[in-house]
């Protein structure tokens, strides 16, 4: 159709004469490398991180040995660049590895992948001597850091946050508590989001500096480890900073500027928070469909029953799209585009999509899937949280309705 009409239109008949010489084929296959990276992560998923889960989820201990296992192997911090130290891996690589992660144990996932949300504001503002200190020492040792922006008053309202950082000659002195801080317990730095403007009317964008601060600073008070619903293991804790001095070279980016740089690691992270929620919802599909070949009702396998294979064709459907937004979002980290509405719909998706998917599962399961003994009990507890950390479902649709609108004024079409 387009070939015809752009034989009697000069315009379209350039078009597609240049698309002829630079067009390429449009690609949903990964690369030999990436199929490698993915089956050696999986690979450690099922041997040491499956095998493992039931175990650490009861006792909700730290999985040092399991971390160490990872770091060792390269599937820990894995975005931190070469020249730090680290494996180098692009965005989309480091989605294959966290999907594959979460597909044995997402908190056992967690615990090992956790440290990349601080590692972010690093990456995108750090100076050279922060890179080769904070990027480096993780990629040198399997070592936690966590990322302080929630507060109990400040979770989804970033705007909120009101721990206080004041300038005090060449040091800014830190006072205020982050709260449901992932590996608090074990950090060896914590990226530190604080107000350095004390007037309220003053916009986000200038009101709030950016810090690194050495995990044994004086002043730093760790609280006791939360005992959660899922992701156990998970090491999540509020973290006081009283009168906590740090130099003004632990600033990370301009002075004030300190919100963006938060903001913009959402977009680096939350492919990845998706990807954890796509290993889960596989896990799920996968112990579903097992489950419904073996479990005989009303004289033959579950899975000859409509009701239950409509099930698993809801699941396996919304995985395999939940993967396309989330390759996709992921992809754009890596091309440096702008990615907050892929990013964000990436995480929403997959995140309502897991709980979906872990809820059917259970369903599949009948009474079995109450039970802890089997192991879609603990994913649907699992799942919950991806609705919640990094940015709620409601807030990642705040996210996507606020640009999804300022496009179509700017640009009559929804189509960003």
């Amino acid at each position: 159709m387009l070939s015809r009409i752009a034989a009697n239109t000069p315009f379209l008949r350039s078009i597609t004469a240049t698309a002829a010489t630079t067009s390429r084929a449009l690609s949903f296959d990964l690369t030999d490398t990436q199929k490698e990276i993915q089956s050696a992560a999986l690979k450690f998923s099922k041997e040491v991180l499956a095998s493992n889960a039931a175990a650490h989820d009861a006792s909700g201990e730290f999985p040092w040995e399991i971390i160490k296992q990872a770091h060792s192997l390269g599937l820990m911090n894995t975005q931190i660049p070469e020249k730090y130290g680290g494996p180098g891996m692009t965005t989309l690589e480091t989605a294959l590895i966290v999907e594959a992660l979460a597909y044995g144990c997402s908190g056992l996932q967690l615990a090992i992948m956790g440290p990349s949300l601080a590692i972010a504001p690093v990456y995108i503002a750090g100076n050279e001597e922060q890179k080769k200190k904070y990027l480096g020492w993780l990629a040198s040792e399997p070592v936690i850091a966590s990322y302080c922006v929630t507060e109990p008053g400040a979770g989804s309202d970033v705007n909120g946050v009101k721990t206080k950082a004041e300038k005090k000659g060449d040091e800014f002195v830190i006072n205020g508590s982050k709260a449901w801080i992932t590996g608090g317990g074990h950090a060896k730095w914590f990226f530190v989001l604080a107000r350095t403007d004390s007037d309220p009317k003053t916009p986000a964008g200038k009101a709030f500096t950016a810090f690194v601060v050495d995990g044994d600073t004086p002043g730093i008070t760790r609280g006791k480890k939360e005992k959660m619903m899922g992701q156990r293991c998970s090491d999540t804790r509020t973290i006081t900073f009283e009168d906590v001095r740090v130099s003004a070279k632990n600033v990370l980016g301009a002075p004030g500027a300190g919100f963006k740089v938060a903001m913009s690691a959402f977009d680096m992270t939350r492919p990845g928070v998706a990807a954890g929620a796509l290993g889960l919802a596989w896990r799920a599909l996968d112990e579903s469909a097992r489950y419904a070949l073996e479990r005989k009702a009303f004289g033959t396998q579950i899975a000859n029953h409509q009701a239950v294979q409509f099930m698993l064709a809801d699941m396996a459907v919304n995985l395999e799209l939940a993967r396309l937004v989330t390759y996709r979002a992921a992809n754009d980290v890596d091309m440096k585009v702008r990615s907050s509405y892929f990013a964000s719909i990436a995480k929403c998706f997959a995140a309502d999509m897991a709980n979906q998917a872990a809820a059917n599962a259970v369903q599949i399961f009948g009474g079995n899937g109450f039970c802890a003994e089997y192991p879609v009990e603990k994913l649907m507890r699992d799942a919950k949280i991806y609705q919640i950390y990094e940015g709620t479902s409601q807030i990642q649709r705040v996210v996507i309705s606020r640009m999804l609108l300022g496009h179509f004024q700017q640009n009559g079409t929804s189509r960003l």
